[in-house]
């Protein structure tokens, strides 16, 4: 009489997270494409650098980053691999559930990681942005891990919501578009109506870049700073409950 061997859990998501990687890697274009977004806005804006602060052009731009990880890339990842089937046959391997999506989110808390370590070189060595200390690299580099899970939960709530792949594609687009647009000119013009500000700053792009500035400088953080991550964490457990609800595997 045969024996059927089920493998360990660990077994299981190290194969799942080797596999992710691999994929990853042999689509590397659009990870190249994620890190030069934040990294061009940043070495275009040196003269806001000067008259801001290097916080201010780091927390806006590694945002942007953030944005383009969880909307545009894990989103539409997710999307196109249901509609492969792909998902489908994981699950009937032996195969947790959440191993199989542990796996996809550790790979793109890796692009995170990338992103925002790139974006801390680039102003440190082409923008020579030097008002920011040791601790407070630290503290922005935890906030940027905070602000990646709102988008992350972000993109899971629309492939959740939405089944074509083409309309996730869309919907992600539109919805990166008119963060960039809101949030960036919101600080940069000052002539927009205070009820616009107001939106912008306490939508989700609002908030993630005030966490990320304030952290980027421990000594400033106030209420405000508090109220904005409380805020992002509760974008992420609400947008996190509504994407795993939702979510059909096929």
């Amino acid at each position: 009489m045969e024996q059927t061997i089920i493998p360990k859990t660990s077994t299981v998501l190290s194969s799942l997270l080797k596999a992710d990687l691999t994929t990853q890697w042999r689509n590397r274009r659009a990870l190249i494409l994620t890190l030069l977004v934040p990294i061009i806005i940043l070495t275009s804006w040196k003269g806001i650098i000067k008259e801001s602060g290097g916080a201010f052009a780091l927390g806006n731009c590694i945002t942007v980053g953030l944005m383009a990880i969880g909307l545009m890339g894990y989103s539409n990842s997710i999307a196109r691999d249901r509609e492969k089937a792909i998902f489908q046959r994981l699950r009937v391997a032996p195969a947790a559930s959440w191993t199989i999506m542990a796996s996809r989110l550790i790979v793109q808390l890796l692009m995170i990681l990338i992103v925002t370590i790139g974006a801390f070189i680039t102003g440190i060595t082409v923008d020579n942005i030097t008002d920011i200390s040791v601790a407070g690299y630290i503290v922005g580099f935890c906030m940027a891990f905070v602000g990646g899970a709102v988008y992350l939960s972000m993109g899971q709530a629309i492939v959740g919501l939405i089944k074509n792949p083409e309309t996730v594609n869309s919907t992600t687009r539109l919805v990166y578009f008119v963060f960039i647009m809101v949030g960036m000119f919101a600080e940069i013009d000052r002539s927009l109506y205070e009820i616009v500000r107001q939106i912008e700053h306490w939508s989700p792009y609002g908030t993630v870049k005030t966490i990320i500035m304030t952290g980027l400088h421990p000594t400033t953080w106030n209420s405000d700073a508090t109220g904005a991550l409380l805020a992002t964490i509760g974008y992420t457990v609400v947008l996190t409950i509504v994407g795993i609800k939702k979510f059909k595997w096929k």
